[in-house]
């Protein structure tokens, strides 16, 4: 079982030294990626199901990697998740392939649909049509960074004539991770995902998603070209034990991505030697 951090770009962390600090201690620690999480506009008021206050601190997922690239060497660099819908995919192709670059290759491209409504109508993208527009968009990530003359015509999205560079460091590309717990989000996953992503998943919840996927994946969803795809899963908040590290286990779960809901960054700090120290049992 791999273990990543969730949050490591929010929450108590709000300066560049805390950051830094953080994925420091995850890497020293034996974790294997850190994750950042994604809201560019928050409800002011919040209302329900916005996850947090409006003046929560989120720093931008790709510069925060960006950063924590030129401070670390080893760790696995996450977008968990990118609300995909929301981007121009031709700009975050350029974003997401310089930061595969610059990290020399450790980039894993989380991305999802996205669920607040207002978030959506500030930045004029289309909320009835999330689903088809991250389907098509992830067609235009992929041709930007494989094709060797790019072109692509959809409903949204057309292009020819055209190229970007640089092309991303992993080949063909960096890991596509579908994050979501709909029927939806597995048959996306199984389809296109080198892997799926599950926040707040119980165990109860992650076997019947991991379900869906496997069936979709038996009923010959799944390209054989895109091999094993590989679950992360960040667990309900709580206490990461080595009883539930067993459990997400024998469900097939490669990698489970806790967030700690910490007041201080030292709080954290110790979360992360803690949940270190537990996995080298």
């Amino acid at each position: 079982m791999q273990i990543g951090l969730f949050g490591i770009n929010f929450g108590v962390i709000t300066t560049p030294e805390s950051m830094v600090q953080v994925a420091k201690t995850a890497e020293d620690a034996g974790f294997d990626s850190v994750w950042t999480g994604e809201h560019v506009v928050l409800p002011d008021p919040r209302i329900p199901p916005s996850p947090s206050e409006p003046r929560t601190s989120f720093f931008d997922p790709l510069a925060a990697l960006a950063f924590l690239a030129a401070h670390t060497s080893r760790l696995r660099l996450g977008t968990g998740i990118i609300i995909l819908p929301q981007r121009n995919p031709l700009v975050l192709a350029k974003e997401l392939a310089t930061v595969d670059v610059l990290s020399r290759g450790r980039l894993i491209f989380g991305l999802g649909v996205g669920y607040l409504e207002p978030e959506f109508r500030a930045l004029g993208a289309p909320f009835e049509d999330r689903g088809a527009v991250t389907d098509e968009s992830i067609e235009v990530l992929k041709a930007l960074w494989t094709m060797e003359k790019p072109a692509h015509r959809g409903r949204f999205f057309s292009f020819s004539g055209i190229d970007a560079f640089p092309r991303p460091a992993q080949k063909p590309h960096p890991p596509v991770v579908i994050g979501g717990r709909s029927r939806h989000a597995a048959l996306r996953a199984a389809r296109v995902g080198n892997g799926w992503y599950g926040f707040f998943t119980g165990v109860e919840q992650t076997k019947q998603i991991t379900g869906w996927i496997r069936s979709h994946i038996a009923a010959g969803e799944r390209p054989l070209e895109l091999g094993e795809l590989e679950i992360s899963v960040t667990p309900p908040p709580g206490p990461l034990t080595e009883e539930t590290i067993h459990q997400y286990e024998d469900l097939g779960v490669h990698r489970l991505v806790p967030w700690f809901d910490a007041s201080t960054v030292d709080d954290l700090v110790r979360f992360v030697e803690t949940t270190g120290a537990l996995t080298e049992k």
